[in-house]
């Protein structure tokens, strides 16, 4: 009983993390939380801009094994790119109940061609053609399989696996020559372990850096879960029916964006590039 009490408060920490498509509490504005009195006890934060080697977190955790030989055990996505970087630089409207970065290389005509209707569609307005996503391979050093939420990553034995994400930044395209998000979502075992097998290697070498979970539950607090992350510095140009099937039915019971989580930016909360 104590060990499944133990796994249920676990796990409600954890899966507000990726609520669906929450709005955030209040309209960005693009302050950076680089004022926030977070105790740098918590550990280097996330996201960041990883193009800035700045971090001095006294807090050090060892960095995840690669994810071919850990378990994928969650994929879910944010309107807008929660890191900063790259190709993804271009900070929202701030008169937009939104958080984030954008696309900034530019997309033609063809591209940008409205869809029929909004995709990926919850409380929100959906996502429409231009639209920019961050999408989260989650992986875990535990035995487990892909399900729902962060809390697939988790199993009764082992509450505190290591966690690697391996991040994507994507921009949605109509011209019918984006990649297919149901093909990149697709998984199956390895050697022993679940994989996403068709992550893109066409995106440039990943930014890798310790850091935590994210998204906009923890604007005001310091999140205590540690994360290996590695962040493709180019956009993925994606197609936006694929990305709209993939909502309406996928494993991981995903059916819309989720908010991101403001950018983290004073270096005693963040951790130094690996890299």
């Amino acid at each position: 009983m104590r060990k499944k009490t133990a796994l249920a408060l676990v796990l409600t920490a954890m899966i507000p993390n990726l609520a669906i498509a929450a709005p955030n509490v209040q309209a960005n504005d693009h302050k950076e939380i680089s004022d926030k009195a977070y105790e740098t006890q918590f550990g280097p934060q996330s996201p960041r801009d990883i193009d800035v080697d700045n971090g001095k977190n006294p807090v050090i955790f060892s960095k995840a094994p690669p994810s071919s030989v850990l378990n994928l055990c969650n994929i879910h996505f944010h309107k807008n790119a929660e890191h900063r970087g790259g190709e993804f630089t271009k900070p929202v409207n701030s008169s937009v109940n939104e958080a984030g970065f954008l696309y900034t290389g530019q997309l033609n005509k063809s591209e940008l061609m409205p869809y029929e209707q909004p995709v990926c569609k919850a409380k929100g307005s959906g996502l429409k053609s231009g639209d920019t996503i961050e999408l989260h391979y989650v992986y875990s050093t535990a035995p487990v399989k892909p399900g729902e939420t962060l809390g697939a990553c988790l199993t009764e034995h082992i509450n505190n696996p290591q966690l690697r994400v391996e991040a994507q930044v994507m921009v949605l395209t109509n011209d019918g020559n984006g990649q297919n998000f149901n093909t990149l979502a697709e998984f199956e075992k390895v050697n022993g372990y679940y994989q996403a097998v068709n992550l893109s290697d066409t995106t440039s070498k990943p930014v890798e850096y310790t850091g935590s979970t994210t998204g906009p539950s923890y604007n005001d607090k310091g999140s205590p879960f540690k994360v290996t992350w590695s962040v493709r510095p180019k956009v993925l140009k994606t197609d936006i029916k694929s990305l709209g099937k993939w909502c309406e039915q996928n494993t991981f019971n995903e059916h819309a964006a989720h908010d991101v989580r403001n950018l983290v930016t004073n270096p005693q909360y963040l951790s130094p590039i690996l890299n």
